[in-house]
């Protein structure tokens, strides 16, 4: 498997080994845009890899503080920017995103649902809870993931 998200159409897509489609998800990336700057809270691109999966078997909403599963589930409606259900921790491939693993770049849940198709995150690949379940299920670390301002790969 690997995965490609594509800035412009805010979607994740899940290829097979051959390459071909196999689902595709509504993402939310970085609202200040695409860059690789420490502190920068934007969404990082280019080729990059799963590094570790976190939260195996929280209950859908789980609420995470760093990595650390609180026992708490996050609703729609409250005022923090969550990470929950799960996180895939991504590693940075090339020289100028070789950060992301210390910006702590995930792919994870969200409380911030209603969002998902716009940018709105602080630097992360946002999902649903259902579909980042489904997701971390699907892929293993090391897991190639490709990051592109463009629909092509």
């Amino acid at each position: 498997m690997q995965i490609r998200v594509h800035v412009p159409s805010q979607t994740l897509e899940l290829l097979n080994e051959a390459g071909t489609l196999f689902k595709r998800f509504p993402i939310s990336t970085s609202k200040f845009g695409l860059g690789c700057e420490p502190g920068s809270q934007k969404t990082p691109t280019g080729r990059l890899r799963v590094e570790s999966k976190w939260g195996a078997d929280a209950p859908l909403g789980e609420i995470f503080v760093a990595r650390v599963a609180t026992g708490r589930i996050g609703h729609a409606e409250d005022q923090a920017d969550h990470v929950q259900t799960r996180i895939l921790w991504l590693e940075g491939l090339d020289p100028e995103n070789a950060n992301t693993h210390s910006r702590y770049i995930y792919i994870h849940g969200t409380n911030g649902e209603r969002l998902l198709g716009t940018p709105a995150s602080h630097g992360c690949v946002r999902m649903s809870n259902l579909d980042v379940a489904e997701l971390f299920n699907l892929v293993e670390p090391g897991t190639p993931v490709l990051i592109t301002e463009t629909h092509e790969a």
